[in-house]
């Protein structure tokens, strides 16, 4: 498993379901479905979305600079 990180390519809006993806091993399509077919069920999933995309760091801000 990778770190919980927001990537740079592959985003569609914030890139919270690539970072998920990334994170369990599957596919970014893969996981939009689910979040799509989640939203259909009640329940703060945009407001988790969103969270997620406040909270989760940018891929480019944990990398280490190189010297």
């Amino acid at each position: 498993m990778s770190a919980l990180v927001r990537p740079r390519e592959g985003r569609v809006i914030g890139g919270v379901c690539a970072a998920l993806a990334n994170r369990f091993g599957t596919s970014a399509t893969t996981m939009r479905i689910i979040f799509l077919v989640s939203c259909l069920l009640p329940g703060p999933q945009f407001v988790l979305y969103i969270v997620l995309w406040i909270v989760l760091p940018d891929e480019n801000r944990t990398a280490a600079p190189a010297h």
